[in-house]
């Protein structure tokens, strides 16, 4: 066989194989949310002391589930049972620095995140247990920090689960997550490197 005729099959069969890896993308993109908002972008600083003013101090990898018509708090995801705050993957969050969520200390490191929320509040834990699918397999007492936060209503849909960081006020984070209607904010108090 010449060697054009081998260097087309082999291109071909190459290319079909790479498709069928990529047959069965999520429908839940992956999304990330970073404290400061721009942490990600710090390479492109001018200066040393606006990349060091990026540096990261939060980080959460989250899957963003659309709405799509359906009822999503009391039904998709029902009340007083834990809840990934997503899809798929547990939702994970990256202190970089110890933080205080309440009255608890949590130190520096990679934690998984999750809910159960109620009509008017949601319990939201932080946990131990990384590299899980949802919280199936949850464990209150692997948490590191357990805080209840009300919820409150707001006008427009949110089409996908959604979660952003910011400032609400000196050294204090509040990490905001919305979804339909319903939204919840969790104060974080940073404490420094």
């Amino acid at each position: 066989m010449p060697r054009m005729t081998l260097l087309l099959l082999s291109m071909i069969f190459g290319l079909n194989l790479s498709a069928q890896d990529f047959s069965n993308l999520d429908v839940s993109p992956l999304d990330a949310a970073y404290y400061p908002a721009r942490a990600a972008f710090r390479a492109f600083a001018k200066t040393d002391s606006a990349a060091q003013a990026l540096e990261p101090k939060i980080r959460v990898l989250y899957s963003r589930p659309f709405k799509k018509g359906r009822a999503i708090f009391g039904e998709l995801v029902p009340y007083n049972e834990p809840s990934r705050l997503g899809a798929n993957e547990t939702t994970e969050i990256t202190f970089y620095a110890p933080v205080m969520i309440g009255d608890q200390l949590v130190p520096a490191g990679r934690y998984t995140m999750g809910a159960i929320p109620t009509e008017n509040e949601w319990e939201v834990f932080f946990s131990v247990d990384v590299d899980g699918w949802g919280v199936y397999a949850y464990k209150p007492e692997h948490n590191v920090a357990t805080i209840t936060v009300p919820t409150a209503k707001v006008a427009d849909v949110i089409e996908n689960f959604s979660v952003a960081l910011y400032e609400a006020g000196p050294q204090t984070v509040h990490l905001k997550m919305g979804w339909d209607q319903t939204v919840v904010e969790v104060p974080i108090k940073l404490l420094g490197e």
